[in-house]
C-alpha cells in the first residue's frame, strides 16, 4: 500500500482551484487532522495521484 508523503520544499505558482464545497471541507479536516496546511494537503493529494496514474495516461503524458 502507498504511504502519504509530505513533500518538503517547492517553487510555487499561484493558481486558482474552483473545488466542491464538500471536497474542500474534506481536505481542511484532513489538513487539520495531520496539522498541516489545506495547501500542504492539496499538494500531497495531487503528487499522490499523479503518481498513482493508469499506466495508459502515463505513457500518453510522457509521450
Amino acid at each position: 500500500m502507498n504511504k502519504l508523503k509530505i513533500p518538503e520544499g517547492y517553487i510555487a505558482i499561484n493558481k486558482t482551484l474552483r473545488l466542491p464545497e464538500n471536497m474542500v471541507d474534506t481536505v481542511q479536516a484532513l489538513a487539520n487532522l495531520k496539522n498541516i496546511s489545506f495547501n500542504r494537503a492539496v499538494i500531497t493529494l495531487v503528487e499522490f495521484a499523479l503518481d498513482n496514474l493508469d499506466e495508459d495516461d502515463k505513457d500518453k503524458l510522457h509521450a
